[in-house]
């Protein structure tokens, strides 16, 4: 892994630097306070020459310390500050050579009885759909030895090149109790994960061969037509390797697990094939937590229920709270306002005064939304709280929102900066420019708004925890 190395000079020119002088370059206020000055954004730290003090936490130290306390960066990131962007030498590591794992199939077994009886008894899986896999030899009974004796029996779900040729294979154990076994084959190529190619432009994805075969055991009709892959997991090497091989396809289906991994997995998906030109996704959600779910609802047997992502189930309450607190800002100071609530923001991350942190953050938001409500009014097209509500729950990505707090002001900074920059551009706009002003507007203000969102589905995740581990405490 490659790291950055300063010399020697540039580290003690990095350790000499005025504070005071530096502050004042990056738009800081500083209040006298005897021989010392006193940050305006927090009156606890005073800076004279290139040391800095704060009297709260009784900590202190030099230039680079203070840029990496209140700023929140990495020493190489804080001396480059510092420098005004001088950087050091990159130093990359050689490469580990890792020793790669020739891929081979289990050894098969005499017979499939253990198979079919897995998937036709447990899994409810067709007979027909099964048959089909079995035929063109992409699943099988494997035995395969033990160290107590008996030899292991698991469901092999195999994946073919363009050649035909096995590089790929996923195990599933056969037990009736329990999760079982559930892995892939060591030296597969995750290309070539379970599928089928037909010859329509329809491309169905999904997490796992059996919810694969869950699909099409309820929806039969024509199936043979479709292409499907099971990406045995949620990477999306196998699904851009099938797009690859056949050009047709070009209305792609993500049929993921309906709970937290499979919600981002879809997002990220969606991205990724938005990026490469592909205007037709749809995310196809599983009524139950996944398709095999279904399938036991639709033969009248329990199901497990579908998990909505923690994120997805507060945004609209972040989100109205937000929009109400919009309806009463003052957009006067908007500059100074954003700027102000993003340094206390960080500031309370430091002394982990979290709730004062969010608190700073929501206001910010609200700051931003009221900028775009005012932006919709001149255009004409005033929205209310609730259409504001709606609008910012719609831009809310959980996979786009995973950083942690301390890292938030440096990723929210330049965002904040460039949408004031864009406010501020000299000329007079047209009615695009004061939509593309308005949209920023509206990014800002779901930006601003992720911090509190992942806190509060963190602090739910953790509830519900505790609600499950009191209800199974309570049948013991």
């Amino acid at each position: 892994m490659p790291y950055i190395k300063f010399s020697e000079s540039q580290k003690q020119r990095a350790a000499s630097v005025d504070l005071e002088a530096f502050l004042l370059s990056q738009g800081e206020k500083l209040l006298p306070s005897g021989r010392e000055k006193r940050l305006a954004s927090n009156h606890s730290v005073t800076v004279r020459g290139s040391e800095w003090f704060d009297h709260a936490t009784k900590e202190g130290g030099g230039p680079v310390s203070f840029v990496q306390k209140f700023y929140g960066l990495s020493y190489p990131e804080a001396v480059t500050r510092l420098l005004n962007g001088e950087q050091g030498e990159i130093i990359s590591a050689p490469p580990r050579q890792k020793e790669k794992k020739e891929f081979q199939l289990p050894l098969r077994n005499g017979t499939m009885r253990r198979v079919y009886a897995y998937l036709l008894k447990q899994r409810l899986i067709s007979r027909p759909v099964l048959d089909a896999f079995v035929h063109a030899r992409l699943i099988y009974e494997s035995r395969e030895p033990s160290g107590k004796g008996n030899p292991y029996h698991n469901a092999i779900f195999v994946g073919l090149d363009e050649t035909g040729v096995p590089r790929h294979a996923h195990k599933r154990g056969l037990y009736s109790q329990g999760p079982g076994l559930k892995r892939n084959v060591g030296g597969c190529d995750a290309r070539y994960s379970f599928h089928h190619c037909g010859t329509s432009d329809r491309l169905y994805i999904f997490e796992a061969p059996v919810d694969l075969l869950s699909f099409l055991t309820l929806y039969q009709k024509g199936w043979q037509s479709h292409s499907y892959a099971a990406l045995c997991g949620t990477s999306e090497h196998a699904m851009l390797w099938m797009l690859e091989q056949n050009p047709n396809l070009r209305h792609i289906l993500l049929c993921l697990d309906h709970d937290e991994a499979g919600i981002e997995a879809s997002g990220r998906l969606t991205e990724i094939l938005h990026e490469r030109g592909y205007a037709s996704v749809t995310i196809l959600q599983p009524e139950y937590k996944d398709w095999n779910e279904d399938l036991k609802a639709a033969h009248g047997l329990p199901a497990l229920p579908a998990e909505e992502h923690p994120q997805l189930t507060v945004a609209p309450s972040v989100c109205q709270m937000i929009a109400e607190k919009s309806e009463s800002v003052k957009l006067g100071s908007l500059e100074s306002g954003l700027s102000g609530l993003l340094c206390s923001f960080q500031n309370d991350v430091q002394l982990n005064r979290i709730g004062k942190a969010l608190d700073h953050m929501d206001r910010a938001s609200a700051l931003a939304l009221a900028a775009y409500s005012r932006e919709l009014r001149q255009l004409g097209e005033a929205a209310s709280g609730e259409e504001l509500t709606k609008r910012m729950c719609e831009r809310i990505l959980p996979h786009q929102n995973h950083s942690v707090l301390k890292n938030r002001h440096r990723e929210l900074a330049p965002k904040v900066q460039a949408v004031l920059a864009q406010q501020k551009a000299p000329g007079i706009r047209s009615e695009e420019d004061k939509r593309q002003m308005a949209e920023a507007w509206l990014d800002l203000a779901v930006e601003l708004a992720k911090p509190s969102i992942r806190y509060e589905a963190e602090e739910l995740k953790k509830w519900q925890k505790q609600q499950q581990d009191n209800s199974l405490s309570m049948t013991m």
